[in-house]
């Protein structure tokens, strides 16, 4: 497996401190570009040979530093040596390379000073070698990392939906609302963009609002009535007499302007604001707009409530691509030269389904759509290009040649206006699309009148049986009444009668090109973003709909909303070769909700995940710019042998990947095993307990000057103010102080009023609970509502600690530290269980198996901690090792009594000493698991996953049964 950026980091630090005083190119160049590759876990010797001949353009021969054959050529000089000379002699070198030895890098250094060249991007990167740590991500392909580029929406986008929001309030403000408000600001919009995409003439829209309205906007209402009636209306069947101005409006169909509306009421300023929309050019806006635009003009709380959120074009790309997008222009890419192959390939491309049982707006839909249209215009181009007299689109209407389709795209969506939007918006970029191939192939392209329609329902994804939505929307077939071209028989699409052609072209030999496809009952792909709504703010109907479609297993109440439609997807899928893919919050591969969702998904509905990208954040191009940490999966109901995990670095950033042979739950390259909640350690080892719950409004608790102020005024109650331990105060070093009560003596009590005051405070603010269990504690307010202190001293660890850190902090308390409820207790651990505990191995058990808030570690006794597999039989020898190395770390830390334990662990300020004492103890750690080296996080998963499966083999029987004594 790969190293991660991490590991890669930690090693490149380590490579700049060793060879920072290398200086000779020939007696240095070969074990300084050993150590090199090694920094990304790559054997030299198995990739790239040393002194590479080769002919130069002088024919002179030359000799390559070092060449890995395709991937990087490296020429390495003394220092400060000039490195120009270096690359001009590098790029001589190159001409004597055949073409599959033609590196994509090439590196040129003097050992301090390195210029990387990037032959594809045509990119230049010089840096230092101190600073390596900084610049490895530009070796990203170098270790079978990718880099995704993906291109973000234009700020154009946002601004128009500023103003049809804008729009919509003048609207509302006059009391037009609900679905007719809904259905206006859909026309609106459709004609906002016809008018600037040829649909209309240009500006025609604009020009009938500004010369034939009044500037009071009084008559505006009844002439855009006027309109829309017009617009819905067959020209032959328009009357005689009707305005010039009104009549040179085209046809639209599509049922979008069929139904009549109240009459809505204009003034000025609600002219001005349409006006100030159809100055805009809406030409160049993407018809994803209308997500963005939605989420301008709805309330944040019923945004939240049913589910509606914007996903950007950059993360619906990270998601179809793998799934669906790649693969096919990988089979284009091969059948590109091949007539009666892309002729199956182009008929494949029209016989596809999606389904998008979220889709809002349509925002997956409609970049899937244009995706896919771009595919068959390289199919019809290539085949125009191949001579076959079919495309000689001259003199011919080239729509019959354009066979992808908006009916090919399905929606579910709750509500009824996006529903609607998001219709119109496949109908606005299949017109875009309409012109790029008019642009292209030189003729003119229009599909109006509106003939086919995506089917977006308009209903509940959680209710609806999924295998209706697709049978119910039947292919349409050839009908010779809605053409004037006759097209043999075989002919599958209508094409719509233009006006324009009238040539009959059965002489055309397009049998194979239009052989009929058959419908399908299934999907062929299903796509999305499910609602973001966590198990904990989701609506009791909500948690009723999970529990039911999951068929009320055991923990089904706890999973986030998103989990359902997973499970209707599984359902879906069975015996089928559709594939799925969803972004998610990443819940669902970390933490408790793993082993309940994939354990259904896989172990029931045998889902087998292709490719995943693992924890990014997720932001929208609306206003307020919401962020989630997500995930995507991908799935199907069969294997791959092409299974890809994408991976990132930062995860504000751009992903990479990595091709792996397997992707589990966690999105791990292991087996499939799952992480359940127990209530015991599966190795016998001290228990671990959540600390204590005060539920005192707050009353119990003092800082150090309120309790400095407090024992002046009642110095006898000194001896029930303990220490209180928080993950704030561990962590940083604060201190904070609680009464505790526990056992106290009521006739002492009665005599310290202020702490009295302060218990019947307490009392109080149980009293105005909500909930019975906090009110019943009213009548003992002197105790925490949680009392879990350890009766001896203990380990603390956060429950709660940032991901930046190499490791979580943890640490020996006394009894007499109050621990608060922000931390765990593991009770009579030695220095041993420290050790273990602080090490990489553990660590790394963390990084994959521990819940999240947001992107920190989330820690968790009954996950984490209970299923951790602890080294199996360690020798006296190895524990005392460890003990040795364990009270190193402590007494490293404590040669820092001035720093808190947050700068101790600082990636940026942790001491070198201290860097050096956790190294000494990860080997120690390490080598009572396994001789075997663990170079990766990777391959200490790996291994622990074989252990945990070793330890709970006989646990899914009887947990007591089979507990490894530690």
């Amino acid at each position: 497996m790969a190293l991660n950026w991490n590991e890669i980091k930690e090693r490149a630090v380590k490579f700049s401190k060793e060879w920072k005083n290398t200086t000779n190119e020939e007696a240095d160049a070969k074990p300084f570009l050993d150590a090199f590759f090694e920094v990304f876990g790559i054997p030299r010797k198995k990739i790239g040979t040393f002194e590479h001949r080769v002919k130069k353009l002088s024919e002179a021969d030359g000799y390559i530093d070092m060449l890995w054959k395709g991937m990087i050529l490296v020429e390495m000089k003394s220092r400060g040596k000039n490195l120009d000379k270096a690359f001009e002699q590098a790029l001589d070198y190159t001409h004597g390379l055949k073409f599959h030895e033609l590196p994509k890098y090439i590196l040129v250094s003097d050992f301090e000073n390195f210029r990387l060249y990037d032959v594809e991007e045509q990119t230049t990167h010089t840096f230092l070698l101190k600073d390596l740590v900084l610049n490895v991500r530009y070796f990203n392909q170098m270790i079978g990392y990718q880099k995704q580029i993906l291109k973000e929406q234009d700020p154009a986008n946002v601004k128009a939906a500023e103003l049809m929001g804008k729009l919509h309030d003048r609207l509302e403000e006059i009391g037009y609302v609900g679905h007719p408000l809904e259905v206006y600001l859909v026309r609106i919009l459709f004609c906002l963009f016809a008018e600037d995409t040829t649909i209309f003439l240009k500006q025609q829209f604009q020009y009938y609002i500004e010369q034939r309205t009044s500037e009071d906007g009084s008559d505006l209402a009844s002439k855009i009535q006027e309109l829309f009636q017009v617009l819905n209306t067959p020209k032959d069947m328009r009357f005689k007499n009707l305005d010039e101005d009104l009549n040179h409006f085209p046809y639209i169909n599509g049922k979008l302007f069929e139904e009549v509306l109240p009459v809505a009421s204009f003034d000025s300023k609600m002219r001005l604001a349409l006006l100030e929309c159809c100055y805009m050019d809406w030409s160049q806006i993407s018809p994803a707009i209308f997500g963005s635009m939605f989420q301008s003009v709805m309330n944040p709380k019923e945004r939240r409530s049913l589910g509606a959120h914007y996903t950007s074009e950059s993360n619906i790309l990270k998601l179809i691509k793998p799934l669906f997008l790649d693969e096919l222009y990988e089979e284009f890419e091969k059948c590109s030269h091949d007539p009666a192959r892309l002729t199956t390939f182009h008929n494949k491309l029209v016989s596809l389904k999606f389904l998008d049982p979220a889709c809002g707006c349509g925002n997956f839909l409609i970049i899937t759509y244009r995706e896919i249209r771009l595919l068959e215009l390289k199919v019809i181009l290539s085949l125009q290009k191949l001579n076959l007299r079919v495309y000689q689109m001259e003199f011919i209407d080239i729509s019959m040649f354009f066979r992808v389709n908006v009916d090919q795209f399905y929606g579910i969506e709750y509500e009824e206006f996006p529903a609607r939007i998001a219709e119109v918006a496949l109908w606005l970029m299949d017109h875009q699309m309409n012109m790029n191939a008019g642009a292209e192939t030189g003729k003119r392209m229009l599909r109006i009148p509106l003939k086919k329609s995506a089917k977006i329902v308009h209903g509940d994804a959680m209710e609806l049986d999924w295998n209706q939505i697709i049978s119910e929307n039947n292919i349409s077939y050839f009908d010779a009444k809605d053409a004037e071209i006759i097209v043999n028989s075989k002919v599958n699409e209508p094409i719509p009668n233009y006006g324009s052609v009238k040539i009959r072209v059965e002489s055309y030999k397009i049998v194979d090109e239009f052989s009929e496809i058959k419908p399908d009952s299934k999907f062929d792909y299903i796509i999305g973003n499910p609602p973001f709504i966590g198990s904990n703010v989701m609506t009791q109907f909500q948690r009723n709909q999970i529990v039911k479609v999951f068929n009320n297993i055991q923990g089904s109440g706890v999973l986030d909303y998103v989990a359902g439609w997973y499970i209707k997807a599984a359902k879906y899928i069975q015996g089928t070769t559709t594939k799925v893919a969803f972004v998610s919050t990443n819940s669902i591969v970390q933490g408790e909700q793993t082993s309940i969702l994939w354990g259904q998904m896989i172990n029931k509905y045998g889902v087998n995940i292709h490719f995943a990208h693992r924890t990014f954040k997720w932001s929208n191009e609306a206003k307020g710019n919401a962020a989630v940490y997500c995930v995507i999966v991908g799935f199907a109901n069969f294997d791959s042998i092409n299974k890809r995990i994408f991976e990132y670095e930062d995860i504000k950033g751009e992903a990479h990947e990595l091709k792996v042979k397997n992707i589990n739950p966690y999105l791990v390259d292991t087996k499939n095993l799952l992480i359940s909640k127990r209530t015991n350690p599966i190795c016998e080892i001290p228990k671990m307990y959540k600390g204590s719950q005060p539920t005192d409004g707050g009353n119990f608790l003092f800082t150090e000057d309120e309790k400095d102020i407090f024992l002046e005024k009642e110095p006898k109650a000194e001896k029930y103010i303990k220490p209180l331990i928080s993950a704030h105060e561990f962590l940083n070093g604060e201190k904070r102080y609680c009464l505790w009560l526990v056992d106290a003596d009521p006739n002492d009590l009665k005599k310290l009023p202020l702490l009295l005051k302060r218990v019947e405070e307490v009392r109080k603010m149980r009293l105005k609970s909500t909930k019975t269990a906090t009110i019943n504690w009213a009548t003992k307010p002197t105790l925490f509502t949680e009392n879990r202190q350890p009766l001896s001293n203990y380990i603390l660890i956060p429950s709660h600690s940032s991901e930046n850190r190499k490791y979580i902090p943890i640490g020996f308390m006394t009894k007499d530290d109050i621990l608060n409820n922000s931390c765990f207790s593991i009770p009579g651990a030695n220095l041993f269980h420290f050790g273990i505990v602080t090490s990489s191995m553990h660590m790394a058990w963390v990084n994959y198996i521990c819940g999240r808030l947001k992107s920190d570690y989330r820690y968790s006794a009954s996950i984490v901690y209970n299923n951790y597999p602890w080294p199996e039989n360690p020798s006296e020898k190895q524990i005392k090792k460890i003990e040795e190395k364990a009270q190193q770390v402590l007494d490293v830390r404590a040669s820092f009594p001035s720093s808190s334990l947050a700068d101790l662990y600082s990636p940026l300020t942790m001491p070198p000493t201290l860097v050096k004492a956790h190294n000494e103890l990860d080997k120690a750690v390490d080598a009572a698991y396994s001789k075997q080296t663990f170079t990766t996080d990777a391959k200490r998963m790996e291994f622990l996953f074989e252990l945990y499966e070793k330890y709970t083999a006989g646990l899914f029987v009887k947990e007591k049964k089979g507990r490894k004594k530690i």
